[in-house]
């Protein structure tokens, strides 16, 4: 996996595919650290910081992880079924990693109309959205950590086959993964510190994460 790595120091178009690479993943690395953000910050404020670090930590193991097993990763995008439907511009078949986005679109939407919902009206309701307040405000770290594990996996998939189809060498990947995530460790605390002190914001950041999910 390693061997030739001496020659991408001086290959100017390695550089330029690391750049470009990190820039994406960095890009990509957002929505991921905005959710994670948004869900630390209903801990307990002794609990957010290590909830953050052990959140974007496994983001990282996760990714590379995914890179380890490249070949199955590109297995993904292979076709499992196709419902037979075509028309100009689209088609109807779906992989591997189209359910996986699919669903965890879904659970992203669901989770982001869920804080809005909180967001607008904290008074007690019978509704679905509202039946479980445990759901809403989460006070247990583990079921934290459980679902930025979730979403962790669909964005860290989502980010390896974006970095395959930009370049076929594994450490280039593997360096702009770890500078991404390096990134999203520093702006974790100031940016989940500048949502919570500011509600508007919040809204902001779950319309974006209602906007990725869909």
């Amino acid at each position: 996996m390693f061997e030739g790595i001496a020659p991408l120091l001086t290959d100017p178009a390695a550089w330029a595919a690391l750049i470009t690479l990190v820039i994406m993943e960095v890009v990509l690395g957002i929505d991921n650290l905005i959710f994670i953000s948004i869900l630390s910050n209903k801990l307990p404020p002794e609990h957010r910081q290590r909830t953050r670090r052990i959140g974007i930590g496994l983001a990282l193991f996760m990714r590379l992880g995914l890179l380890a097993t490249i070949g199955w990763i590109i297995g993904l995008t292979v076709p499992v079924f196709d419902l037979g439907l075509s028309g100009a511009g689209w088609e109807t078949s779906f992989s591997w990693r189209d359910l996986i986005l699919i669903a965890g679109g879904l659970f992203l939407v669901w989770k982001a109309t869920k804080e809005i919902h909180h967001t607008v009206d904290t008074t007690p309701s019978t509704e679905l959205l509202e039946k479980n307040k445990k759901d809403v405000v989460i006070n247990n770290v583990g079921a934290a950590i459980f679902q930025i594990i979730l979403l962790d996996l669909v964005f860290s998939i989502d980010s390896i086959l974006t970095a395959v189809g930009m370049t076929d060498h594994v450490p280039i990947m593997m360096v702009a993964v770890v500078f991404a995530v390096l990134c999203m460790l520093l702006a974790a605390d100031p940016l989940a510190n500048f949502i919570e002190k500011n509600p508007t914001v919040v809204m902001l950041a779950l319309g974006f994460l209602l906007m990725i999910g869909t």
